[in-house]
């Protein structure tokens, strides 16, 4: 649907919505220019907006279509780009994740919105708040709302990054050593997607910072300034891979450790039983001609030999720290 259809003309929104040809009229007057935002829209609005804006059928087709891939294009001097918004719920550590698609020409922006996408009611408010940021036009909008979906991804990463100290320092205790692998693992798949999301990112605003004939030169240093915190949340993400990587291989070399200590206990113990079971299976044969068997100490001392190999296997056990 239309969330809003909005026209601003010397640094100031006009009163009301307007019906799209109205708007698209409205914006061909000097130091005006129109401002749509859609959420979820039909097929037939986003043919409306072909029509009265002449956007080319590859962009709205992009628009239509769900999970993009963070991209910039350029269609006949209108820009497109693809953004990913990132949510994170931090009872089940996930990540929720929305679609912002932004139509940028010299005299309209156009924001389409899929899923749990930011609602840019603070990038609204914000040019109601400081009409002097509209001198910039079009391309002005265009900053704030990425500027808007980057700024997003702090939060999450701030989740992220609590979640995988208290996975660190939880690590080496030694109880909960499967939920710990899981719990790594599932911190290392939401990472693994921030990155798809950011990643994709990094060349499209490196190119809007650098000479993009649609950007005004005044614009490229707030455009370098957002490249600079996507590059940083890019470089985050790269460092908690490796890190959550290093982690489950530290984990599960710590569980084999473990199971090689409690096979080391059973391994002595079994040893130590064995003598008595040697012993006794020996003079359980019942043979005849056993000298021991008609020795009045005999017993005692099959009794005394068994004991003290048991001591000695225990002892020798214990120093080797198998016990």
């Amino acid at each position: 649907m239309i969330v809003e259809c909005a026209v601003y003309e010397n640094g100031s929104r006009r009163q009301g919505d307007l019906a799209l040809h109205d708007a698209c009229a409205a914006a061909q007057a000097p130091g005006a220019f129109a401002w749509i935002d859609l959420y979820e829209p039909t097929h037939d609005e986003i043919e409306r907006l072909r029509h009265e804006f002449g956007l080319h059928p590859l962009a709205i087709e992009d628009a239509l279509e769900l999970h993009q891939r963070p991209k910039l294009e350029v269609f006949d001097r209108i820009l497109f780009i693809a953004l990913k918004t990132v949510a994170y719920d931090d009872e089940t550590e996930a990540l929720r994740f929305g679609e912002v698609m932004v139509f940028c020409g010299e005299r309209f922006v156009i924001t389409v919105r899929h899923g749990e996408a930011h609602d840019l009611e603070s990038v609204k408010a914000r040019f109601r708040d400081e009409p002097e940021r509209l001198r910039h036009g079009a391309a002005g909008i265009l900053h704030a709302v990425i500027d808007e979906v980057v700024d997003g991804y702090w939060p999450v990463v701030s989740a992220l990054q609590e979640d995988v100290d208290q996975v660190e320092e939880s690590l080496f205790s030694p109880e909960g050593d499967l939920e710990s692998t899981r719990r790594i693992y599932s911190l290392g798949r939401e990472v693994i997607e921030l990155s798809r999301a950011v990643l994709p990112l990094v060349d499209p605003v490196r190119s809007l910072a650098g000479d993009a004939p649609q950007i005004a030169p005044e614009l490229r240093s707030y455009f370098r300034d957002i490249a600079d915190h996507v590059e940083r949340v890019d470089a985050w993400v790269g460092s908690q891979r490796e890190l959550l990587s290093n982690l489950l291989q530290a984990n599960l070399t710590q569980v084999s450790i473990v199971q090689n200590n409690d096979m080391r206990k059973i391994s002595a113990w079994v040893a130590i039983a064995a003598v008595p079971t040697v012993v006794g299976g020996i003079y359980g044969m019942n043979f005849e001609h056993m000298p021991e068997l008609g020795w009045t100490f005999g017993y005692p001392l099959a009794l005394a030999v068994i004991a003290a190999v048991c001591v000695l296997l225990w002892w020798r056990f214990k120093e080797a720290d198998w016990l």
